[in-house]
């Protein structure tokens, strides 16, 4: 192959941006950054940015989650390519998005005040630079897609959660009620729940179990192609 034809063409840069969301028990919520630099400075921004030349798309969104996050091993999809000719008004940029999942307790305040990062219900999302909000609404309804087949909600709680706090989230994720009853009976009778002997009883006096996902239990079901909600 000649690789002059490689010199002929023009040099376009590829960044990452991610999409971080998080559940604070009763809102699915967005992270948020201001952008410390032109062009649209000051504005409301995701996280991103440039691949280096030695490091894959994967790779530079784990070292920007980590920078925003502090956190290692987050539950990190690609999404989908941004390629518009014009979506960065500085100049010709492909960017990659990624959508990852994080428990806001986790998250340190520190470094929320180091990024001048907020947290943001998906429904009350401010303008955002560029195509950023497209990437929101896109991952929200890729969200929406993986959770009835996957278990990939619990990385949005704690290691222990009760029934209702899981209902909770899945009520916030497809933002609409679900019937308890019928909730409780399809969840419990995957049999990928653990129930402890230790109660949450500061929403109610007689208090709610804990449960904790079971991750083998999880993945025989999944060999056997049962739907999860």
């Amino acid at each position: 192959m000649d690789i002059n034809k490689y010199k002929s063409h023009d040099r376009i840069l590829v960044a990452v941006d991610c999409i971080i969301f998080g559940f604070d028990g009763q809102q699915l919520k967005a992270l948020l950054i201001k952008r410390g630099f032109d062009p649209e400075r000051g504005k409301w921004s995701l996280m991103g940015g440039f691949v280096s030349p030695d490091e894959s798309t994967d790779a530079a969104a784990a070292r920007v989650l980590h920078q925003l996050t502090g956190l290692h091993n987050v539950y990190m999809e690609q999404l989908h390519c941004f390629s518009e000719v014009d979506r960065d008004v500085a100049g010709r940029v492909i960017s990659v998005a990624y959508f990852a999942l994080i428990n806001i307790a986790d998250y340190s305040e520190q470094l929320q005040l180091d990024h001048e990062a907020r947290w943001f219900p998906l429904g009350k999302v401010p303008d955002l630079v560029f195509d950023h909000k497209e990437m929101v609404a896109l991952a929200k309804d890729r969200l929406r897609q993986k959770v009835a087949n996957h278990p990939i909600g619990f990385e949005l709680l704690p290691g222990k959660f009760t029934l209702p706090s899981l209902q909770n989230l899945y009520e916030a994720i497809y933002e609409e009620p679900l019937d308890k009853r019928n909730f409780t009976r399809k969840i419990l009778s995957l049999g990928i729940l653990n129930k402890l002997e230790e109660k949450e009883k500061e929403s109610s006096r007689k208090g709610a179990f804990y449960y904790v996902f079971d991750k083998g239990k999880y993945s025989k079901l999944h060999k056997e192609g049962v739907k999860f909600i």
